[in-house]
């Protein structure tokens, strides 16, 4: 399976800490070596970096991991791949024009043929995630001609999340740039970090950071991964079937699509 990574944040922050520990994972401490991407949204513009060689050894990677660029809602992925080959077109995450802004998705499990119905959306690759993703916007599109209000867009999500949900593993990260929208099925944890905030130690690599130095007391910060990021702090799972919506790292609203 692959791992996900995402980060809500109320300022401008940056994850270098965070993926300095997901890329190890990315073929030296996991078996995620089929490729990775990461996604920052600023403002209206999303920053995209994909690259299908392992993580861990990718100079692409090593750029992110030193150069700290700062967004309010971050999507990472890290591939094992099970459907699809391992190719820059089925590199995670993906990302689509919707109503003038741009959705990107990333995409743990698998549901086996799997395949968006008809609308503008429609794969490049052949993974069962980006036609997933597809589906998703289709189903969105063609309800609402104009962008509706988050509750409608919320209903038609988790809708059929319900439905991907009892087809197989379907862990989600989707954002729009203004909140971030996660699903768990099998596997997902969160972490909220706020004032007073403190040292935090990897569990990949031997990289300790003391938040406290480069945080206000304001700053509000949640990271969701598939696997705990970090070996001295209490992480929260997902229950299965939990759905959350993230927006300044804090929970607007959650639920289960399983219940």
């Amino acid at each position: 399976m692959c791992e996900l990574m995402g980060m809500s944040a109320n300022v401008p922050t940056d994850i270098c800490f965070s993926f300095s520990g997901l890329m190890q994972r990315g073929g030296r401490t996991g078996p995620h070596c089929d490729g990775w991407g990461v996604a920052f949204y600023e403002g209206k513009g999303v920053r995209c970096f994909h690259d299908p060689a392992p993580c861990h050894s990718s100079a692409i990677a090593q750029l992110i991991e030193r150069y700290p660029i700062k967004s309010e809602n971050v999507i990472c992925h890290i591939r094992q791949a099970n459907v699809g080959r391992v190719s820059l077109a089925n590199t995670h995450p993906f990302t689509r024009e919707l109503w003038g802004q741009y959705w990107t998705f990333a995409h743990n499990g698998q549901i086996n043929d799997f395949t968006a119905g008809p609308g503008p959306f429609q794969p490049v690759g052949s993974t069962d995630s980006e036609a997933i993703f597809c589906e998703l916007l289709n189903r969105l599109r063609s309800r609402y001609a104009q962008q509706p209000d988050q509750q409608d867009i919320l209903a038609c999500l988790t809708e059929a999340c319900a439905e991907f949900a009892a087809r197989g593993v379907c862990n989600i990260l989707l954002s729009n740039g203004q909140w971030l929208f996660t699903l768990c099925t099998t596997k997902l944890s969160w972490i909220t970090r706020r004032a007073p905030f403190g040292p935090a130690q990897l569990s990949d690599v031997e990289l300790v950071v003391d938040f406290q130095e480069h945080t206000t007391p304001n700053d509000v910060v949640t990271v969701v991964a598939t696997e705990p990021l970090t070996s001295n702090e209490q992480w929260q799972p997902y229950a299965p079937g939990e759905w959350r919506l993230w927006q300044g790292g804090e929970t607007l609203q959650q639920g289960n699509v399983l219940a």
